[in-house]
């Protein structure tokens, strides 16, 4: 995997089911909060404005494969790598990790839009952003 961006996260009595174990719907929710505060690492906003348009970055794929578990109060660390930067979209990987092992692998892509009145409309992901998204692969 190519360079991380790593968060924490605690699991919250509101994220898992009645069993106490995490609800696999969080972790696609953890994955969405560890791009923008990776986003926001590189100074960049997941919500943005470039020559005087408002883009942003809807999802058009993500899924995740799970090896394991995390209940309430676990502790678990997510690895973000950018896994592909295209001319419009980016790709990302996010492993989540309890304990030194992998109990989770979370895949997504986003396409660079700008925000019209009644649509998004895919444009090429702007030089400035391609520059710092690229230095992170």
């Amino acid at each position: 995997m190519n360079r991380t961006f790593t968060m924490t996260r605690r699991v919250a009595f509101n994220e898992t089911d009645m069993a106490g174990v995490m609800h696999f719907s969080n972790f696609l929710r953890w994955l969405e909060d560890a791009e923008h505060a990776f986003f926001r690492s590189l100074g960049l906003s997941i919500e943005s404005e470039s020559d005087g348009r408002r883009i942003s970055w809807p999802r058009v794929s993500v899924n995740c494969d799970f090896s394991g578990s995390a209940r309430f109060q676990d502790e678990l660390e997510i690895r973000l790598a950018v896994v592909r930067v295209g001319r419009k979209s980016v790709s990302f990987q996010g492993d989540f990790v309890l304990n030194g092992r992998t109990v989770a692998v979370g895949r997504s892509t986003s396409v660079c839009c700008v925000v019209l009145p009644d649509r998004f409309e895919s444009i090429e992901i702007p030089a400035e952003v391609r520059r710092k998204l690229e230095a992170s692969t």
